[in-house]
C-alpha cells in the first residue's frame, strides 16, 4: 500500500473507529479507496452524472416514497461502493481478483468492476422493485460503455469486457444468484453490509412493527477488518438479539452465493458480547 493511501486511511479510520485496523461501513468509506486515478475519476463521473443520479433518486421515489421501504438511492450506492472496495482489498491480499487471474484487466480494472457494480446495482428500482436486477442491467449497460470509454479511450475491447464483468456483478447481487467472480462477490456482500441504524437490506415498511423492522433497528454499527482466520471479518454490533435475523436473512444469504464465502466471517456482537459467529 502506498504511503499516501495508508496515511489517509489511518486518518479516516481514526474518525470512524477506535481501531486503525478496522473501518466502519458508512458513506465516507469510499473516499479511502480513491488513490488509483481511474477509480477516482470514475467515481467522480458517477457522482456527477445526471443520468446515474436521476436513476438513483428515482429508485428512492419508487421504493421509499411509493412502497414505504428503506433507502436504495444515492447514499446506499456510496456505502455499497466503499464497502465493496474494502472487502476486495482484504481478499486480494491472499488471492488475485478473478478478472486479473482470467486476463480480463489489471487490478485497477478489477477495482472499477467492483466499485461500479456496487454503485449501480440498484438503479433498476427506478423502474420497479420487482425484477429490479434485470432493470438495473439494461439501464446500466449504456452507462458502462459511456463511462469506461472515458477512462479507456483507446481500448474498446477492454471497455466491452469490463462492461460484461460489471453487469455480472450487478445481476449477481440478488441472493439466489451465484456470483462467479471475486469482484461480484465483494459487491454482493457489500450490499448486505449497509444495515446499521435501520438501513437493512430486507425492504421493510416504515411504521410497521414486525421482525424485519425490529431486527433492522437493532443493528447499530457494522465494521470490516482483517480477520484472524479469514481475510475479511465483518463485525455487526446490535443492542437487541433480534438483529441476528438480519445477519442470517440478509448478509448470511448473500455470502452463501457470493463465491467468497471461504474468505469471509461474520461476528455478531450484542451490547459488547459476542453472540454468534458465521463462517
Amino acid at each position: 500500500m502506498r504511503r499516501g493511501r495508508l496515511d489517509r486511511r489511518l486518518w479516516l479510520n481514526t474518525i470512524i473507529s477506535n481501531d486503525p485496523r478496522m473501518v466502519t461501513v458508512s458513506n465516507r468509506l469510499i473516499f479511502s479507496h480513491l488513490e488509483e486515478p481511474r477509480v477516482h475519476r470514475v467515481f467522480d463521473i458517477l457522482e456527477g452524472d445526471a443520468e446515474v443520479q436521476t436513476y438513483l433518486r428515482m429508485s428512492n421515489e419508487m421504493v421509499v416514497k411509493r412502497m414505504n421501504y428503506n433507502d436504495h438511492g444515492p447514499v446506499h450506492a456510496r456505502i455499497a461502493a466503499g464497502s465493496s472496495l474494502e472487502i476486495l482489498d482484504l481478499i486480494t491480499k491472499v488471492v488475485e481478483p478473478t478478472t486479473v487471474a482470467n486476463g480480463i484487466c489489471d487490478r485497477e480494472g478489477a477495482m472499477l468492476v467492483t466499485m461500479v457494480g456496487s454503485y449501480l446495482h440498484d438503479v433498476g428500482n427506478s423502474v420497479h422493485r420487482s425484477d429490479h436486477i434485470m432493470h438495473s442491467c439494461y439501464l446500466a449497460a449504456p452507462i458502462l460503455e459511456r463511462v469506461y470509454s472515458r477512462v479507456y479511450p483507446d481500448d474498446p475491447e477492454l471497455v466491452l469486457k469490463m462492461k460484461c464483468e460489471t453487469l455480472h456483478a450487478i445481476y449477481a447481487h440478488e441472493d439466489p444468484i451465484k456470483a462467479l467472480s471475486i469482484e461480484a462477490g465483494a459487491a454482493k456482500v457489500a450490499d448486505g453490509t449497509d444495515m446499521a441504524e435501520g438501513r437493512a437490506r430486507i425492504p421493510y415498511r416504515g411504521g410497521k412493527v414486525d421482525m424485519h423492522s425490529i431486527s433492522a433497528t437493532a443493528i447499530k454499527r457494522v465494521d470490516i477488518e482483517e480477520g484472524d482466520d479469514k481475510p475479511v471479518c465483518i463485525r455487526i454490533y446490535m443492542d437487541n438479539p433480534a438483529g441476528v435475523f438480519q445477519i442470517e436473512e440478509v448478509i448470511g444469504k448473500k455470502i452463501e452465493t457470493s463465491n467468497i464465502s471461504s474468505y469471509v466471517e461474520l461476528v455478531a456482537i450484542e451490547n459488547g458480547r459476542e453472540i454468534k459467529t458465521v463462517g
